[in-house]
């Protein structure tokens, strides 16, 4: 029985070919236009956050349970065998490295500076943050290193070059002095503005000794192969760990950046709000065309003994199999449209290439390939036919066979 009412439902839907295929053609286009809002959201939100991350913060760090609160020197831990075991242990964590930060005043004559004196594995910082890109002048630090590199702008306000030696001043670990002489060895310049006041870098093993905390560190920073495994990283390590450490991911470290995304995303709703209305319309007014020609005809069907409820479903087949025809079709197009648009992102030249490049992003437009930017928007549109289609079902079970036939 439903067979054969799929199969006059198809039948009727294209008595009338040109309106049925520009339904189809508003839903299909719709489909794409949401797909490709979509997939570009989440390629830019990714390339976003994967540049924070990948400029100092990681995806996840490890503290002392107090640090992120005091960033104070003496909130330290040593990173133990079975802590690394632990760390390590987990599938999805890509890189470990270590860091140890501080406060520190940096003198060189009669200049003086404050900035953050941050102790770092060289090679394993140089494969996260590609530090060694930004020198500008000088050379990178290598792992048993006795200089220091340091921000283009606090270098010029201390007024020294490569080679100059600079005294540096701080507190050590549960109140010993810290003061050294460090060579400049190189000078860095990020292409965010902030960074270049940030601070000064200088091997691990000498951070230990200047600040007289041997063997510790202020944080492990760690990678993850994917950005959905940072969250399934965070709470076993916190299942592991326990109260003795703090593990805290990107977004809670920086949550400015995680404002703007949030931000962001909420335009992006209200403009496929927008298309979705549109669909929404162009649906409905083909359903309500579609049973104003047929009103009389539908009159006749009820007047010769059709059940209405039987009717009412004829219609409402129809209104879903133009949605399907649409959606389908949509999804056939967008998914080797948005797939070949993630392996070739879309450059950008002009000023708003230099734009991107002066924050240390590449000049191209990403896209996302999550299945749910292709399956969320199919689900949302066919929700919408759906919808739409409980107006012939009410028209129908209303229908009042005298006036019906009459007009």
């Amino acid at each position: 029985m439903a067979n054969s009412e799929l199969k006059l439902a198809w039948r009727n839907i294209w008595r009338n070919k040109r309106r049925t295929l520009i339904t189809v053609a508003s839903i299909y286009f719709g489909v794409i236009l949401s797909t490709l809002m979509t997939s570009m959201q989440n390629g830019t939100y990714s390339k976003m956050i994967d540049n924070v991350v990948s400029f100092y913060s990681g995806y996840v760090q490890i503290h002392h349970p107090d640090y992120w609160e005091t960033k104070s020197i003496d909130d330290l831990f040593v990173p133990t065998d079975s802590l690394m075991e632990i760390v390590s242990g987990n599938k999805d964590v890509d890189m470990i490295i270590p860091r140890m930060e501080s406060f520190a005043l940096m003198s060189y004559g009669n200049n003086t500076k404050g900035g953050m004196l941050i102790g770092v594995d060289p090679p394993k910082e140089n494969e996260l943050t590609r530090l060694g890109h930004w020198v500008s002048k000088g050379k990178y630090l290598e792992p048993d290193d006795d200089g220091i590199l340091m921000a283009v702008n606090l270098a010029k306000a201390l007024n020294v070059q490569i080679g100059d030696t600079i005294a540096l001043i701080s507190q050590g670990y549960h109140g010993y002095s810290a003061s050294g002489l460090f060579p400049l060895k190189g000078i860095l310049e990020f292409p965010f503005p902030a960074m270049n006041n940030f601070g000064t870098y200088i091997t691990l093993n000498k951070a230990r000794e200047f600040f007289s905390a041997l063997e510790m560190v202020t944080s492990l920073v760690l990678t993850v192969d994917d950005y959905d495994d940072v969250y399934p990283v965070k709470h076993h390590l916190e299942g592991s760990l326990g109260d003795n450490y703090s593990v805290m991911t990107w977004d809670e470290m920086d949550p400015v950046t995680k404002q703007m995304i949030e931000g962001d995303k909420g335009q992006g709703i209200i403009m496929k709000g927008i298309l979705y209305i549109l669909i929404g319309f162009g649906v409905f007014s083909t359903v309500i065309m579609m049973i104003a020609e047929r009103r009389k005809e539908l009159g006749v069907m009820v007047a010769v003994g059709m059940n209405k409820l039987k009717l009412a479903k004829v219609l409402f087949y129809e209104t879903m199999l133009i949605g399907m025809v649409g959606v389908i079709a949509g999804f056939a197009m967008s998914v080797p449209l948005v797939w070949g648009l993630v392996n070739s992102p879309i450059p950008l030249t002009g000023e708003v290439a230099e734009v991107y490049e002066q924050f240390g992003m590449e000049p191209a437009i990403y896209f996302g390939n999550d299945p749910m930017v292709f399956w969320g928007q199919l689900l949302i549109v066919f929700a919408i036919t759906l919808l739409v289609s409980i107006y012939p079902l009410s028209k129908i079970l209303r229908l009042q066979v005298t006036k019906a036939l009459r007009s």
